[in-house]
């Protein structure tokens, strides 16, 4: 069953050189409260694994803003600008994948599979350092699995189980991320009582969250 805990008190798990997955897409559905707590935690040289790297003072940007990152798994960086910057001067390592590639990955991992085969990215520099598989004559690339240390994520509604219900496209990329991570963080805008979401509606389930953080909408 999960743990009901603050902000300050769920992040304190994240420890220096830790790899983060955040869900959200350009902040939406991104736990912006936790991401607060995480800053001022203070843990740095951390691997974040996102979609995007957001805007400035906003989403996972805020970890950009405060230099805690090393290396960052992601498909978009173009939002901020300072974030780019720091790219190609080389001051963060940046794996820059197909946003579909990135989301199997993270499924593959909370699947427990060894990878998987996608086309996309053959013959660009997406290739680069993978291995390619010829199937009927078709060429793919193998991808692994990518998991991570602890996950933060955003959902609309909890019971006190820890079952989630997102909203609409606020749900992106949380369901995934939910299920790839060792430590799971939940921020919901509200906790009902168990009994109260019914079963055909729960989209992740408790088993995989380590604490709820009731936070603001």
């Amino acid at each position: 069953m999960a743990k009901f805990c603050t902000a300050s008190e769920a992040v304190k798990c994240v420890c220096d050189g830790m790899s983060v997955m955040v869900g959200g897409f350009l902040a939406v559905g991104t736990p912006e409260n936790l991401l607060d707590a995480l800053v001022d935690h203070g843990a740095t040289n951390l691997t974040l694994i996102a979609n995007d790297t957001a805007f400035p003072g906003k989403g996972v940007g805020k970890l950009q803003d405060h230099r805690r990152l090393s290396k960052v798994y992601t498909s978009y960086v173009g939002a901020h600008p300072d974030f780019s910057r720091c790219m190609a001067n080389g001051e963060v390592e940046v794996v820059l994948t197909p946003q579909g590639t990135l989301a199997e990955q993270v499924r593959t991992a909370g699947a427990g599979l060894g990878g998987f085969l996608t086309p996309t990215g053959v013959g660009t520099v997406a290739a680069q350092g993978k291995q390619e598989i010829s199937i009927a004559g078709k060429t793919y690339l193998l991808e692994l699995p990518l998991a991570a240390d602890v996950a933060l994520i955003k959902a609309y509604k909890a019971d006190e189980s820890g079952n989630l219900i997102y909203r609409r496209s606020a749900k992106n990329f949380n369901p995934l991320m939910a299920t790839a991570a060792k430590v799971v963080i939940a921020e919901v805008e509200e906790i009902v009582p168990v009994g109260s979401i019914d079963p055909d509606q729960v989209m992740t389930s408790g088993i995989f969250v380590d604490y709820l953080v009731k936070g603001g909408k």
